[in-house]
């Protein structure tokens, strides 16, 4: 009998021994080694604090997390309204729209390397595509790397390009989108930006909530273009780029690490904010549905 009452726990047991394992006490040793000075070939040395209080001392740690924000608070939105824009332009049923959707998703299912590269060459002052472009119509030569002020404007250049991998949620949920909605509009005289606002992109909330979520985490994460492309004046040496170099360059284990947990909170700071505020401004059909079975009548 008392075999019988304690199954469910033998069953869920190598969950948990894995969650232990792999989860809990790799997370309990970073914490550990953010505490100590190592250079993992000789053992850890215990220092408390000051790690953490080293890096708000580091102009190069702050200059990171400012280039890394600015990029994120600029990036966000612009990939989000982009895909989005993308989304209802090929969200049709006119001859050849899969060749489309295809060709903007691809860059999404391609190595992020490769994109680098790619980039890389197309960004080059000298033998790059762009400035070769801009040479046919009289423009000299931009250092969209070398120069300080184009570095940003070279990144955000980036998230408009890979767009199309957020397009495939918005058209997930604007094909899902209740046909009768907008044929209520129209019956009330709305045009297309009017149906737009009032039906589309309050139906869309959830979708763009998530893609807020996972945009805001990629953007303050970002690593493999950056890594890669540089940029002058450490204006492309994002956060975790500078993470890495301590960790692996220079062997400041505890050091990287300390940045890692700092990381962790404000990205879990932001995603907190973000969930508090989506009461006020992602709609849930079913929960509008939900409350008119009740009684209590469906928002305006």
């Amino acid at each position: 009998m008392r075999l019988k009452q304690n199954m469910g726990y033998i069953y869920i047991m190598p969950w948990i021994l894995g969650f232990f394992i792999f989860t809990v006490a790799p997370l309990g040793f970073a914490f550990y080694i953010g505490l100590t000075e190592w250079d993992t070939f000789n053992s850890p040395t215990f220092v408390g604090l000051d790690n953490y209080i080293a890096l708000f001392k580091d102009e190069n740690f702050l200059k990171a997390l400012w280039v890394t924000i600015r990029f994120a608070v600029i990036s966000v939105p612009l990939g989000i309204a982009t895909s989005l824009l993308i989304a209802c332009l090929v969200n049709s049923k006119v001859r050849g729209v899969g060749f489309f959707r295809t060709a903007l998703y691809l860059p999404a299912v391609v190595s992020g390397v490769s994109i680098s590269l790619l980039w890389k060459w197309i960004l080059d002052k000298d033998f790059g595509l762009i400035n070769l472009v801009l040479s046919k119509f009289g423009i000299a030569p931009l250092g969209w790397l070398s120069d300080p002020d184009l570095v940003l404007p070279s990144y955000l250049m980036m998230v408009v390009w890979g767009a199309g991998g957020g397009m495939l949620t918005y058209l997930a949920g604007l094909q899902d989108i209740p046909s009768h909605l907008y044929e209520a509009a129209e019956i009330d005289g709305a045009n297309m930006f009017q149906k737009f606002k009032a039906v589309t992109l309050p139906m869309l909330t959830p979708v763009i909530f998530y893609n807020l979520v996972m945009g805001i985490v990629g953007a303050m994460r970002k690593f493999s273009d950056a890594y890669i492309i540089g940029g002058a004046e450490n204006e492309g040496r994002f956060y975790m780029v500078y993470l890495y170099e301590n960790a692996f360059n220079y062997l400041k284990m505890g050091y990287a690490t300390a940045m890692g947990w700092i990381l962790f909170v404000i990205i879990l700071v932001l995603t907190l904010l973000v969930f508090k505020s989506s009461s006020a401004w992602v709609f849930y059909s079913a929960e509008v549905k939900k409350k008119a079975k009740k009684g209590k009548g469906a928002p305006c």
